[in-house]
């Protein structure tokens, strides 16, 4: 299930590019906190300290629980934006989303690819074609991460959504026929496969129908008479 942890905020009343920058040379982050159906609140939260927590787990699946000043309520929100600078790993604005317990969520989960595919010890190449999956389910179930098996994958095979086995609880949201990894032919092989495709059209192309060589030695020999 998903990890928990906490961070520390302060309320602030002052808003605006101005009160942002203030906050950053100060060693703050500016960040709100916003629900479904409830007043957003404005916070600063310390830099040092979310860079750390944000670094350290998985910020799109993590429950992080934001403690304001010294007010009792603990705030279970999920990290829903996380504003970057251009060129800097500056942190510029924080969004968090404060969820109603029992009320289902549709986040993002890495995979976890596990095993080592028959089709690459074969000389095949595991192509990776999703890193995440979106799936709906309450926030107390939300997983850490989805595991994938692809020890039986074979060259020219694939793992679909619908062969990704979670809880019962948790529902992917994804096409069930979208392919989430599959081995393909070295680039070689398939340059070589295409290569022997197009001599044998072109050798194809080439030879006459089955009317035509029933009918060229009849249209010579007609010629002839005339």
């Amino acid at each position: 299930m998903a990890v928990k942890t906490l961070l520390a905020a302060k309320r602030r009343n002052e808003t605006g590019k101005g009160s942002a920058r203030r906050i950053r040379s100060s060693g703050g982050i500016p960040a709100v906190l916003y629900g479904r159906e409830q007043n957003s609140i404005s916070l600063t939260i310390d830099s040092r300290e979310s860079m750390k927590l944000f670094q350290s787990v998985s910020v799109e699946n993590t429950i992080i629980n934001v403690k304001i000043d010294s007010e009792e309520e603990v705030f279970e929100t999920l990290v829903k934006e996380i504003q970057v600078h251009p060129y800097r790993d500056d942190i510029l604005h924080v969004d968090f989303y404060r969820f109603e317990r029992g009320v289902a969520l549709e986040v993002d989960i890495p995979v976890e690819f596990t095993g080592s595919a028959q089709g690459v010890k074969e000389g095949g190449i595991l192509e990776i074609l999703l890193r995440e999956i979106r799936v709906k389910c309450r926030p107390s179930q939300i997983p850490e991460s989805i595991k994938v098996d692809i020890s039986d994958l074979d060259i020219g095979s694939s793992i679909k959504i619908n062969d990704v086995v979670v809880d019962a609880d948790v529902e992917l949201m994804a096409d069930p026929t979208q392919a989430v990894c599959m081995v393909a032919l070295p680039k070689e092989e398939v340059e070589e496969v295409e290569e022997t495709d197009e001599l044998l059209e072109e050798g194809m192309e080439g030879e006459p129908t089955i009317g035509e060589e029933e009918t060229g030695d009849e249209g010579e020999e007609e010629n002839e008479r005339q």
